[in-house]
């Protein structure tokens, strides 16, 4: 290999980066005239959506579009000095050096430690301006400096206790695994990945938010009415407490197996200061129902490990190629594991990534309009669509969407859309 192949590579991955920076900039410039330039509300929200909620979520729309576009150029910029200035390679030197047991796998922690917590650092500013300026502008922003602070230290905490102990197995299965051990990992990660979402409601998701049982009344009634007419396997019903965190309100269900219906305490607030009344609240569990009858979620797990698989593959067919080491600054024979599985993961696949993220979208989108469909068959086409009204104006968002960033963004689709989809299926 010589320096010709390393530079090659280098501005490969910069120039793949740099275009799906411009990309995504010039999907964003393209929504934020849209936003810049609607000033009327649309002729089918006229009479259910007024001028002062319109206006008021085309401003958050504008403001958001505004935050986004200087930390995807800070993002941009952030990453082009990393490689070229082979920072990766620097931050691997120091973690050796300062050590204190032999071994790649120590060594890759101590280096995967720096890099996320320096991350974790950069993010910090904008993460506290969006929600301490930009949400509590508009109304959306219910932490505390205290509840933020004790949250960011809680997922900082979290994610170095998983990440770092499945990160030294992956090493140790890459570097003893022999031949195919792109299968062994595949099949650990998936075990991994399984556990977790197992886990998650029991363990992980009540660190951060409490969640307690729906009283009983009419809305538990008819919910696990419906549920036993579907034969949904209902196991819990719970609201969290997500008003001391924001705002926005949503549902969902969660669970491999026994499954568990999430409703935000803020769903279930008065129609009069935002929320929704029981028969919207039944219209969208619906529609999530039918997300569980259509196996969407076992199907997305099903693309998941498929794409799980391909990566691998292809990293283990680049992985001891040299110049993807050399060229972000590491020295020739030095080939970390870590540093070709992010190498390779997040900037040689960079097409790939996108052109699948696309894809995914699309395919989601087709999953809500099944899931809309169902309700619809269940008789909630009415309350769906009174629901659907109510929690854009909730969340302030704006309806009007460019088509080319709506078909690249949205795996869900515009509110127009499903609106127009639903009185069509109706009729």
């Amino acid at each position: 290999m010589t320096m010709i192949d390393d530079i090659n590579v280098l501005y490969s991955i910069l120039f793949f980066l740099w275009l799906q920076y411009l990309w995504e900039l010039y999907l964003e410039i393209r929504q934020y005239r849209v936003c810049q330039h609607t000033k009327d509300v649309p002729q089918e929200l006229r009479g259910v959506m007024n001028k002062d909620i319109f206006d008021k979520a085309r401003s958050y729309s504008i403001d958001k579009s505004s935050f986004g576009f200087v930390k995807s150029a800070v993002s941009i910029i952030t990453s082009t000095f990393i490689i070229y200035t082979g920072l990766l390679a620097k931050v691997w030197n120091y973690s050796q050096s300062n050590s204190p047991w032999e071994g790649e796998v120590a060594t890759s922690c101590i280096w995967l430690f720096i890099l996320t917590t320096l991350s974790s650092v950069l993010d910090l500013p904008f993460s506290i301006y969006y929600t301490f300026v930009l949400e509590e502008k508009y109304g959306f922003n219910k932490q505390t400096a205290t509840f933020f602070t004790l949250d960011k230290i809680k997922a900082y905490i979290l994610s170095q206790s998983l990440t770092l102990p499945i990160c030294s197995i992956i090493i140790l299965i890459v570097k003893y695994g022999g031949e195919y051990f792109f299968v062994w990992l595949w099949i650990t990660v998936g075990v991994i990945l399984m556990v977790l979402l197992t886990i998650y409601p029991s363990y992980i998701a009540p660190l951060f938010d409490k969640y307690t049982p729906l009283p009983e009344g009419e809305l538990r009634t008819n919910i696990e009415k419906l549920a036993s007419e579907l034969k949904f396997p209902l196991d819990q019903l719970y609201v969290v407490e997500g008003s001391k965190r924001s705002a926005h309100s949503n549902a969902y269900f969660y669970g491999l197996f026994a499954k568990r219906i999430v409703l935000f305490d803020t769903l279930l607030a008065k129609p009069e200061s935002g929320g929704c009344e029981n028969d919207e609240v039944l219209a969208v569990l619906s529609h999530e129902l039918g997300h569980w009858k259509h196996s969407h979620i076992t199907k997305r797990l099903i693309i998941m490990q498929t794409n799980l698989l391909l990566v691998f593959l292809v990293f283990a067919f680049m992985f001891r190629y040299p110049p993807i080491y050399q060229a972000v600054g590491f020295p020739t024979k030095l080939q970390p594991v870590l540093v070709g599985l992010l190498v390779v993961m997040q900037y040689i696949m960079v097409p790939y990534n996108e052109l699948l993220s696309f894809l995914l979208t699309c395919l989601s989108r087709y999953f809500e309009f099944q899931a809309d469909k169902f309700a619809t068959k269940l008789k909630k086409a009415e309350p769906l669509q009174r629901a659907l009204i109510q929690l854009n104006k909730d969340n302030l968002g704006f309806p009007v969407y460019d088509s080319l960033y709506s078909a690249w963004h949205h795996s869900h689709p515009p509110l127009l859309q499903r609106l127009d989809a639903l009185k069509t299926k109706q009729d």
